[in-house]
């Protein structure tokens, strides 16, 4: 097992000199940005710790995945769900065209390292950014990256990308050109600590190579940007087909040195999960991503395998395991009483459908940061998060404030008495009752929910459920549905129920309001599939995001841990406790894992 390492506001585009631009409480042009804290690694650093700067270059490394393509602009809102992987914002393969100002890295919570910008500056209170740009900074075609690019860039996110950039660029209320290579972004009063890292996330797109009038249309045609591939060729919906720039402008940089290291990435696109499998099996890819504790156990015994051709192998990690959860449309009557989500909270039999369904395989989830510093589970709650939550004293349950809580657990038979005499008891307390066989509410009515699945997977998940829900005349009943309509009844909260999965990191901040806070209950297509709309909670994100160490942040956040957990708001499901990938033999990585998990652009292929 490998060890992981230790509404827009209006806005002003303008062209000042350099001098005007200084202030006084600015601090010193910096390599690297932090949410809290330092940077981990110095200026002059040689190498990143998770990156092998002698790997092998050259090679193809072909990867598959499920589903389709037919965009290649994947900043737009047209098309976003169908956007070939690869170009940008792709968390498993790397930002293979596009390029941010500044590089994410893996290995700490949340620190931005100088890309595109050589260096960084903003003041103590953060009300401004600005980056100075790299002089040796190209886009594939040679082409110089100017200030006019991102100023360009800034404009078409705002104007026509997804809505989370909408989001990350709303507090700045002018955008300067300073100087000939940098550029400067003021906020408001909206600012938090965080505005500036996502602003040095943002892509940087080439000004010449883009219409302004046709950018918003998706597009089958390769797109230019300044990362370390070009796209070679294009099969809508079946293979993509990126090829390394030879004079890519940041090769030799720190922050690139053994990463990216293939001659050819290929992509391939399957419309078949088992057909995917199979295309691993037969070399057709090199790498498989396995999240199915089943399949981890039953599906790999062939010869590759047993011959060592293919390699099973386990990651572990320091960041908390995402949230999977049936989620509560808590603008369902029936769901507006937390006494009653608690109660059905309870019913969720895990240990009886770990070992029936996933053969012991998983652990139970209970946090939104578990496994993690920013958890509040088994801890008692700090005199910093006492002070947090003292003006809510009826937001957290007193089990979860005195960190005693832990979601039910059964002997595992599937009928465990004492669980549903717990659960009934809470459904009493809510004006609820048994009549013959079914639970019926205070208004007389029998409690009966749907769930809404959009896989197999799900329902097979959902039916352990039900059949737990059953046992207490509780009729819920679940719904397989096509992806359109899913998409469509998740996307304006037209369910009762369905599974969800939310995405946890060791720095949690803006993201967080478009989840739980009041002010995207009611947004469309945001991620509040819960309908969370309490003080508490919107208190609590302004807390995570203003936060200036790291002891008050993760005061913080555990406090609002504290908060999510006892509002009921999803039954808590279960969690892999390591990453699990299989790779053709040839495909190698470094010894040193992140804090995240394996980082795939750093593997490399090894010479024939």
């Amino acid at each position: 097992m490998r060890k992981h390492h230790a509404a827009v506001c209006a806005f002003v585009f303008a062209a000042v000199p350099l001098a005007a631009a200084a202030d006084a409480a600015s601090a010193a042009p910096a390599h690297a940005i932090a949410m809290q804290g330092e940077p981990a690694l110095p200026a002059d650093y040689q190498t990143l710790p998770y990156a092998n700067p002698d790997a092998p270059q050259g090679g193809t490394m072909r990867y598959c995945v499920f589903g389709n393509f037919d965009n290649l602009n994947p900043v737009i809102v047209r098309g976003a769900l169908t956007t070939a992987r690869g170009i940008w914002f792709d968390k498993e393969f790397g930002n293979l065209v596009f390029e941010p100002l500044m590089q994410r890295s893996p290995d700490e919570p949340f620190t931005m390292y100088g890309l595109i910008a050589e260096t960084i500056e903003t003041d103590d209170k953060r009300s401004f950014v600005e980056f100075r740009l790299d002089p040796r900074a190209t886009f594939s075609d040679g082409v110089k990256i100017t200030p006019e690019d991102v100023l360009f860039t800034v404009r078409m996110l705002r104007e026509h990308g997804r809505p989370i950039y909408a989001n990350w660029l709303r507090p700045a209320v002018k955008i300067e050109k300073v100087g000939d290579d940098g550029v400067r972004f003021t906020f408001d009063e909206t600012a938090d600590r965080e505005t500036p890292l996502l602003i040095a996330g943002l892509p940087v797109l080439p000004e010449h190579a883009f219409d302004e009038k046709t950018f918003e249309r998706t597009t089958l045609k390769p797109v230019i940007g300044s990362g370390p591939y070009v796209i070679a060729d294009v099969k809508p919906g079946q293979e993509i087909v990126y090829e390394k720039n030879p004079d890519y402008w940041a090769r030799d940089l720190p922050i690139r040195k053994g990463i990216f290291n293939y001659g050819t990435v290929v992509i391939d696109y399957y419309r078949d999960t088992n057909a995917q499998f199979e295309g691993f099996k037969k070399g057709n890819c090199h790498i498989y991503l396995e999240g199915d504790p089943n399949h981890w156990r039953t599906a790999y015994d062939f010869p590759a395998v047993k011959d060592g051709r293919i390699v099973k192998e386990t990651f572990e990690t320091g960041a908390p395991p995402n949230m999977l959860a049936f989620v509560f449309n808590t603008r369902r009557p029936i769901f507006s009483d937390r006494k009653v989500r608690k109660a059905l909270s309870m019913l969720f039999d895990f240990e009886w459908a770990n070992k029936t369904l996933y053969y012991d395989a998983y652990e139970r989830t209970g946090s939104y940061f578990q496994n993690s510093e920013l958890s509040a589970l088994g801890r008692p709650a700090s005199e910093k998060e006492k002070a947090l939550l003292a003006p809510y004293p009826d937001d957290v349950d007193p089990e979860v404030m005195d960190g005693t809580y832990r979601p039910s657990v059964s002997d595992g038979s599937g009928s465990d008495r004492k669980v549903m005499r717990a659960a009934l008891d809470q459904f009493e307390a809510a004006g609820y009752r048994l009549e013959g066989r079914r639970l019926v509410g205070p208004d007389g009515k029998p409690l009966a929910f749907e769930i809404l699945a959009q896989s197999p997977e799900q329902v097979k998940m959902a039916q352990a459920y039900t059949r737990t829900l059953g046992r207490l005349g509780i009729a819920a009943s679940v719904r397989l549905v096509d992806d359109s309509q899913y998409q469509a009844r998740k996307n304006a909260f037209e369910f009762d129920m369905i599974i969800a999965s939310y995405s946890a990191s060791l720095s949690p901040g803006a993201e967080q309001a478009y989840r739980w806070s009041s002010k995207s209950k009611d947004v469309n297509g945001s991620f509040n599939y819960a309908g969370a709309a309490d003080p508490a909670i919107d208190a609590l994100i302004d807390d995570i995001v203003t936060a200036r160490s790291r002891e008050d942040f993760v005061a913080a956040v555990r406090a609002y841990d504290r908060a999510l957990i006892s509002g009921h708001y999803v039954v808590p499901l279960f969690h892999l406790p390591e990453q699990r990938l299989a790779r053709w033999n040839f495909i190698k990585h470094p010894d040193t894992t992140p804090l995240y998990g394996y980082f795939l652009p750093a593997f490399w292929r090894a010479p024939d």
